[in-house]
């Protein structure tokens, strides 16, 4: 059985020495926990100091975005070398607001997906469907196609270093949480297409979190769903307390 893994984006919150503080709180209030894993997506400039108080913590570093490419004329991006080489271990990649802001395509999610991997990062890969989506009833078929297009050329061997975090975009940020009932039927439909594509084992092994406004509150009703291995948690995560009772809520299952 898989310990439940833990991400909290910070998004665009705190500043560097609110960030700094709460990584070596977060450090020692994990000193002696080894149920779950645990990491943070602090925002790009604070990630050498974050990624330094970390380091040799078991607790995971996230960049929260990369470019596709690993050098260029790309003003004001950061590549996936630049990433790896501050000490981080995972990236986000195709969160929704990339995906609905930025307007991240599913090929250009698919490039950087690659260009992480290349640089030995484990890619977090968002997939989710909108309100009006799942009201027409397209939820799988929106979630099918994102993830076919976004592991397009990704063989089995590289398949296992990457996270799958389903994020109905619905219920980011808006205090709406899928029903947990609903949350781990769409984790076992995207179970199933990992199965079909790479078989049984693998798809069992590759981890699927659930993001979509976690609190304290629904952790332990949506980790007891069999298909839920963790949560990317956006704003409970940025202050310490909510984010030390969600870690805490999940190393009970």
């Amino acid at each position: 059985m898989k310990k439940p893994f833990i991400v909290g984006n910070w998004k665009m919150n705190l500043t560097l020495a609110e960030g700094v503080e709460f990584a070596q709180s977060l450090r020692n209030s994990l000193s002696n926990s080894n149920k779950i894993i645990c990491g943070i997506c602090p925002p790009f400039i604070f990630l050498k100091d974050i990624c330094k108080i970390l380091e040799g913590s078991g607790i995971k570093v996230s960049a929260q975005n990369i470019h596709s490419e690993q050098r260029g004329a790309y003003t004001g991006e950061i590549s996936a070398l630049m990433v790896k080489e501050v000490g981080c271990s995972h990236v986000l990649v195709g969160h929704s607001e990339r995906r609905h802001i930025f307007g991240e395509t599913d090929s250009f999610i698919n490039s950087k997906l690659k260009a992480a991997l290349s640089a030995n990062l484990k890619p977090i890969l968002c997939i989710g469907e909108k309100l009006n989506e799942r009201e027409d009833g397209r939820t799988k078929y929106v979630v099918k196609n994102q993830l076919k297009d976004n592991l397009r050329g990704i063989n089995a061997d590289r398949i296992k270093e990457c996270v799958i975090a389903y994020e109905p975009v619905w219920a980011i940020g808006t205090g709406k949480t899928a029903l947990p009932e609903q949350a781990n039927e769409v984790h076992a439909f995207i179970r199933g297409i990992l199965t079909g594509d790479y078989g049984e084992d693998i798809a069992d092994s590759v981890y699927i979190q659930y993001g979509g406004s976690v609190k304290p509150e629904n952790t332990g009703e949506l980790m007891a769903q069999p298909e839920i291995d963790g949560f990317l948690v956006g704003g409970a995560s940025i202050k310490l307390e909510s984010f030390s009772k969600i870690i805490e809520a999940a190393s009970n299952y």
